[in-house]
């Protein structure tokens, strides 16, 4: 872990989840196996955006909204690289909303860690594409009239290959979801609840005390029934989810009422996004009750810049190697002797 801590004075607020979050991808990067040399941070502006100069590996602390576009282009000159890029939910939802989406469809092999404050900490506490409709801030006086952004239905919708969300104070979950982001060939979009406590301090209260979690943490697993709660005689919660069979939509249930033969189990590789976007949209927006933790979505489908270098082989197996100074010039080229 100390291989990967720079020498540069950590600058966040005391108290702040992203120390939790910069811990935990510390002490994660060695099961990388890559020399630092080999990995790269790329950040837009905010306060997460900080991440690179504490990582004692590349990075580049670059432009608002534009650490998407600026790491595609590394991944693509540079296959060999292990690349992530480190945003907010200002960042990245607001004025790099364009630039997500389209890294997230072109499935260029970058991992995505969104820090979701639901605020504008940098700035000192305006709303922000995730604060909840009513929320009061010094941008909004009589409360946000806005809906917000759900990053994971966002990323879904915009037909992602991997899509998760975690929690910052949760080490053991968050490690985990990075362990697998790190494997995914493609675009990985990590959302992390992120505490900014000076401007937002207990927006995910509900998601961390042990107490409140039970109700309303929905723990994703592959392969297992999707059930939480207080815990019955089986060991699994008490409530579930479930298909509607009249409608196809998901709801929730008291399992010890309907039975646990009809508890959704979470195919996370499922090559269709429905379900997965279904579960996205179970958390309430205001309270946060019924959000679903963990990897959403898992699959497998063409990765860009892999793509992209068969095409130039193509190409120059069909026309030979390209000379930049003729394709420049055109065919319309003279000389002017005077």
């Amino acid at each position: 872990m100390k291989d990967f801590k720079s020498d540069q004075e950590v600058r966040w607020c005391p108290g702040c989840g992203d120390y939790a979050v910069l811990a935990a991808v510390q002490g994660f990067m060695p099961e990388l196996g890559l020399a630092k040399e080999n990995i790269c941070f790329v950040s837009g502006i905010g306060c997460s955006s900080r991440f690179p100069y504490y990582m004692n590996t590349y990075g580049m602390h670059s432009i608002h909204g534009r650490a998407p576009a600026i790491a595609t282009g590394l991944a693509a000159a540079r296959r060999d690289l292990s690349v992530w890029v480190v945003t907010g939910d200002g960042d990245a939802l607001s004025i790099g909303g364009n630039h997500l989406i389209h890294a997230l469809r072109r499935n260029v092999n970058l991992k995505i860690l969104l820090f979701n404050n639901r605020i504008y900490g940098l700035t000192k506490g305006q709303y922000s594409p995730t604060s909840e409709a009513g929320k009061i801030t010094k941008s909004t006086p009589m409360g946000s009239l806005e809906a917000p952004f759900n990053p994971v239905s966002l990323a879904i919708g915009a037909e992602a290959s991997f899509v998760a969300r975690t929690v910052d104070s949760d080490r053991k979950h968050l490690t985990e979801v990075l362990r697998q982001a790190a494997d995914h060939p493609g675009t990985a979009l990590v959302e992390i609840y992120q505490n900014c406590n000076i401007f937002n301090d207990g927006a995910f209260e509900v998601l961390k005390d042990k107490k409140q979690a039970l109700e309303a943490v929905i723990r994703l697993e592959h392969g297992q029934p999707i059930r939480f709660g207080t815990p019955a005689e089986d060991g699994l919660g008490t409530k579930g989810v479930v298909r509607d069979q009249a409608t196809g939509d998901l709801r929730i249930v008291d399992v010890t009422e309907a039975g646990t033969d009809g508890v959704l189990v979470h195919d996370a590789h499922a090559e269709s996004p429905t379900t997965a976007f279904a579960l996205s949209r179970l958390a309430d927006p205001d309270t946060l009750h019924h959000t679903p933790i963990g990897v959403l979505r898992n699959v497998r489908r063409p990765v860009y810049e892999q793509e992209m270098e068969e095409q130039l082989e193509a190409a120059v197996e069909q026309n030979g190697k390209g000379d930049l100074g003729a394709l420049l010039a055109g065919r319309d080229t003279w000389t002017v002797v005077g």
